[in-house]
């Protein structure tokens, strides 16, 4: 069921998040079919403003942005506005100022149960605000504004969270000491006290894993109400951002768009900069909250039969032994006809065994662990060898492909053809422009509209549990380095080889294509 429940507009539990195994974290087009046809999917407010860039964060190298301010702002009154989106669950820092660690900081974070949770503690005493709902949907954006005001005159408005532009109620929080704490200086502001974007020093030390895009912080001022930052759709009641480009974001205060790949850190709005810790060009990333692209689902691994590692925002993954797959898109094909690049990066074991394609359903890639790697007939794939599966049947298909190769898939679910190309040439002499023709492409498999529900994704995995193949995607977004830059056909994406004509990047820009 795809909600909006006034957030951004996408899967299951997009807004709230739902129980660790029951939220999908995919994107199922086959249910959104009519706002694709109204043109309603949101990827722009009503003013047409639209997200350049996000910076990907990856927890596995320690990424994190840093200042520190050589004089106080307000500690009394600030805001934290931006919107992020998740690789991994579990205990990640949005902002911190650990201060001298045992009596005063500030921490801002998803918490272990996945809720989110802002803990300011002096000398010694805590003061909190945490949500009841839990945050796991790995295909989505959010939305959050937290607002600091502890010299309010009223109690509960000392402390608030915004969550996709709708004000989170105390019924709705666990813990609201935030109540008690009048006239508190808080860390954050504080002349010499450093403050983190994606790490957090002080208690369980942690680094944030995702994405974070039109990054605020205005100092001297509490924005309510938040409509400075974002909207609603008129149309679609969805929450989208705003051009903030121009407001004022006061004493230490920053607005970080992302916009310079060498220098992530970079305050927009004035000279506050932050410094890029880790960080390179490649963490700078076109994934936005107004135009999300498909990533790979972690979801989509059974625990029990070895998980995958994720790393680079949910883009690059390595097998494990014991497990078949290493990887699910969040987007789901229903119809239409999509294109998408995989680099092979590394192997312990026989590179021929990778295997890479489409198949039908997030709970079908588990599947593949259960049937001991049987290539059933949920499955369409080109191996490392040269083979190609279609529903159980394998043949001889086109070239070996081995270590930093770059292969190309061209799903044409119109026709129902699949194509494959290894650094950029098309395997079995493949035309993927060839429509019905279906000149060189791999046949045989149907359309999820004549006799298979839900639809396909694209997936990568290995046809024996011996291997621990490393492979990194590109559904548009890449996280490995681009050497010529090629867009599809709307002027979407960022692919190493040509898009062949017709065929579109995996992003929400291209559903009201």
């Amino acid at each position: 069921m795809i909600k909006s429940n006034g957030g951004i507009i996408g899967p299951d539990n997009v807004t709230t998040g739902g129980p660790f195994g029951t939220a999908s974290g995919v994107f199922k087009l086959g249910e959104v079919t009519d706002l694709i046809k109204d043109s309603k999917w949101p990827t722009a407010g009503p003013g047409g403003h639209q997200v350049a860039n996000s910076c990907r964060f990856n927890d596995g190298s320690s990424d994190n942005l840093s200042k520190t301010p050589s004089g106080d702002g307000s500690r009394v009154k600030w805001t934290w506005s931006g919107w992020v989106k998740r690789c991994s669950l579990g205990h990640q820092p949005i902002f911190s100022t650990p201060g001298n660690s045992s009596n005063i900081y500030d921490e801002f974070y998803f918490n272990s149960t996945d809720k989110i949770q802002f803990s300011a503690v002096v000398s010694g005493t805590q003061y909190a605000l945490r949500t009841k709902r839990q945050f796991r949907d790995f295909s989505a954006w959010y939305s959050i504004v937290l607002i600091f005001d502890s010299n309010n005159s009223t109690a509960s408005d000392r402390m608030q969270l915004w969550i996709n532009g709708v004000r989170t109620a105390e019924a709705d929080l666990e813990d609201i000491t935030f109540k008690d704490a009048q006239n508190y200086n808080s860390a954050t502001n504080k002349s010499g006290y450093v403050t983190y974007i994606g790490r957090v020093t002080t208690n369980s030390a942690a680094y944030y894993d995702g994405y974070m895009s039109e990054v605020a912080f205005q100092n001297d001022s509490a924005t309510t109400p938040v409509d400075k930052f974002g909207e609603f759709n008129s149309v679609t009641n969805i929450w989208v951002p705003k051009d903030i480009s121009g407001l004022t974001f006061g004493t230490n205060g920053s607005y970080l768009d992302f916009k310079d790949s060498s220098a992530l850190g970079n305050d927009a709005a004035g000279s506050n900069n932050f410094t890029a810790n880790n960080l390179t060009s490649i963490d700078q990333s076109i994934d936005t909250c107004t135009n999300n692209f498909a990533t790979l689902n972690p979801l989509a691994s059974l625990p029990n039969t070895g998980v995958s590692t994720f790393s680079e925002g949910n883009l690059v993954s390595q097998g494990v032994n014991g497990s078949y797959v290493n990887g699910g898109s969040t987007f789901q094909m229903t119809t239409g006809k999509w294109y998408a690049e995989v680099k092979y990066l590394a192997t312990s074991g026989d590179v021929g065994r990778i295997i890479i394609g489409i198949t039908q359903d997030v709970s079908e890639i588990s599947r593949l662990n259960q049937d001991n790697g049987s290539l059933n007939t949920t499955y369409n794939n080109y191996d490392g060898a040269g083979g190609k599966n279609v529903q159980g049947t394998g043949s001889t298909y086109g070239s070996d492909f081995g270590l930093n190769d770059i292969i190309g898939i061209a799903l044409d679910l119109d026709n129902e053809k699949l194509y494959f190309s290894v650094n950029g040439t098309w395997q079995n002499s493949g035309v993927p422009t060839s429509g019905s023709t279906g000149t060189g492409a791999i046949t045989g498999f149907s359309s999820p509209s004549s006799s298979i529900s839900g639809g396909y994704f694209f997936f990568s995995g290995s046809n024996t549990n011996a291997q621990n193949n490393t492979v990194s995607w590109n559904f548009g977004s890449p996280s490995f380095a681009i050497s010529s830059g090629n867009a599809d056909g709307n002027g979407f994406g960022n692919f190493e080889y040509a898009v062949p004509s017709g065929y579109l990047a995996l992003c929400t820009n291209n559903l009201n294509a």
